[in-house]
Parts: structure tokens; C-alpha cells; sequence
């Protein structure tokens, strides 16, 4: 249900502080060697900004100093992908906007679950490499096979354990 899954650390109740996950290190370690990446040393620092399923105001990320850098995916076409970076931080809640087909502008109201708040999140930011849908798809695939294999999560996108954000510029 929602809301039932919630502690003081992921709402960012004061004088609550957050404990270093180890499997989540371990598993971004894991998929670092397989993505051919360098991994290094990396340090968590507060990602400060506004969102509304975030309800502490800031994330808590490696995005300054990944502990993955550097490496690549290959596709089975042989075209190869670049990782810029692989980094943990925590995720944000979930929004379900209602009304007017689910889309934020056209809703009547929206709902916000924190279950997932604070749960951590292995992020890969690849390169600009991806040129057609075609290559997106297959990237994606191919992470989700590779993440699955290496037993990271179950690759579940209907649950959210696997979520793709396409950023094209």
C-alpha cells in the first residue's frame, strides 16, 4: 500500500542520517567491471533541488564523484555504447498524477507514494552515442539483460526495479 514503507531517514526527519547500503556497493561495483568501467573511490554529496515526489528537497548522489567512470556496452550489432558513468544515490518517491489521462497538465489531482524514497538507485549515464530508436532499444535491452544476469534487480519496469529516463537533445 502506499506510504506504509516509509522511515525517518528517507523522509529526512530531523537528526535521522543515512547508512551506507553495502550490497547496493557491492552490486555497483559488479556492474562496473562488466561495463569495463574504472572504479574508483567516490563520495556521497547532497543533490540540492525542488521536486515534488522528493521530500527531503535534496538526493543524496555520487553524481560528482562516481564510483563508476569511463567504460562501454556492446550491442549485439557490434556498435558500442559509451558509459560516462555509473553512480549510486537514492530515488525519489512515486507520482500518480490523476485524471485527464495521467499526464500532469490535464490532471485533476496528483497522488504521492514514498515508499521507494530513499531507496538506492544505480544510475548509468551513457555517452551521446545512440543515433535511431533502433540503437536505444537495443541499448536497453541489453543493459536489462546485463543487469539481470549479474543479478542487480529482476529487470521489473512494471514494479519499477528498471526505469530508462531518455534524455535526446
Amino acid at each position: 500500500e502506499p506510504n506504509t514503507n516509509v522511515c525517518p531517514v528517507c523522509l529526512g526527519l530531523p537528526g535521522s542520517l543515512p547508512v551506507l547500503n553495502r550490497a547496493a556497493v557491492e552490486y555497483a561495483m559488479r556492474l562496473g567491471r562488466a561495463l569495463g568501467c574504472r572504479v574508483d573511490a567516490s563520495t556521497f554529496s547532497r543533490k540540492n533541488y525542488f521536486y515534488p515526489d522528493m521530500p527531503k528537497d535534496y538526493q543524496v548522489s555520487q553524481y560528482d564523484l562516481p564510483i563508476n567512470a569511463e567504460g562501454e556496452i556492446e550491442l549485439p550489432s557490434g556498435y558500442r555504447v559509451g558509459i560516462e558513468r555509473a553512480h549510486l544515490e537514492e530515488d525519489t518517491g512515486k507520482s500518480t498524477h490523476v485524471g485527464g489521462g495521467g499526464r500532469i497538465t490535464d490532471a485533476g489531482y496528483s497522488l504521492v507514494d514514498y515508499n521507494r524514497a530513499g531507496v538506492p538507485l544505480l544510475e548509468i549515464v551513457s555517452a551521446p552515442d545512440l543515433r535511431s530508436a533502433k540503437e536505444a532499444v537495443a541499448y536497453m535491452k541489453k543493459v536489462h539483460q546485463l543487469v539481470c544476469y549479474l543479478g542487480i534487480c529482476d529487470g521489473n519496469m512494471q514494479e519499477g526495479s528498471f526505469r530508462c529516463d531518455a534524455n535526446v537533445s
